[in-house]
């Protein structure tokens, strides 16, 4: 543990912590700095003003990464026996119903994204109590709730992400991994942030972005610095 401090301590102190970096620098920085004996995720963690108790505050959307987020997405599909084999085709890494309804109601959910057929809803709406605090529940906003489960795996397995802001009005996102080159990394905040733009609810008044700052698994936070985010 002491090492693990001492390599913080000093990835601590090559950031300027009363300065904002522009999203580049941020990105190469966190890169730079990262000092893990594995490959850790980059994250972004945005301060948003709203107040995500108001139903016209709610932030939540969907994101396609042009580089994904480097983390291999375990998709789980349930779907009737027509759409199997397109649901497998696509690459999901589970595909069935009612034998995986059970497993699930046992307690399994060893998978990262569940996508289902509209018409298995009836029974795939009774695990929700399983499924609604891990955050698995399928949700048509997500697009994980649609017939075309083959063109949703593919999508997933591309970088498509689902987000949503948590109750103290942060949205806390993975962008990549630290062996991405600082320009993909800067690619992936670029378009996370912009999205999240595009999605401010009438309901927010005065600034939107409080502070987005960024960090990698295991290292110390970097503020980025709002303006030098293209079209936002």
């Amino acid at each position: 543990m002491a090492a693990v401090t001492k390599k913080y301590k000093i990835a601590s102190e090559a950031v300027d912590r009363e300065k904002q970096y522009r999203v580049d620098e941020a990105c190469a920085l966190v890169k730079k700095i990262a000092s893990a004996k594995f490959d850790e995720s980059v994250e972004l963690h945005v301060r948003l003003g709203v107040d995500p108790r108001q139903a016209n505050q709610m932030v939540r959307g969907i994101a396609t990464l042009p580089h994904g987020t480097g983390k291999e997405v375990r998709v789980l599909v349930l779907t009737t026996p027509d759409k199997e084999a397109e649901a497998r085709e696509a690459g999901a890494d589970h595909v069935g119903l009612d034998d995986y309804i059970a497993k699930i109601n046992g307690g399994w959910t060893d998978i990262d994204v569940i996508i289902c057929s509209p018409d298995v809803m009836p029974k795939v709406g009774r695990l929700g109590r399983v499924l609604g605090p891990r955050g698995l529940m399928p949700n048509p906003k997500s697009g994980t709730v649609t017939p075309n489960v083959g063109q949703a795996v593919l999508e997933v397995k591309a970088g498509k992400i689902d987000f949503k802001v948590d109750k103290t009005g942060i949205i806390h996102v993975s962008v990549g991994k630290v062996s991405f080159t600082p320009e993909q990394l800067t690619e992936n905040a670029t378009e996370m942030l912009q999205t999240l733009h595009k999605l401010k609810p009438q309901g927010s008044k005065g600034i939107y972005f409080k502070s987005i700052t960024m960090a990698s698994t295991m290292g110390p936070g970097v503020k980025v610095e709002k303006s030098s985010v293209p079209g936002i």
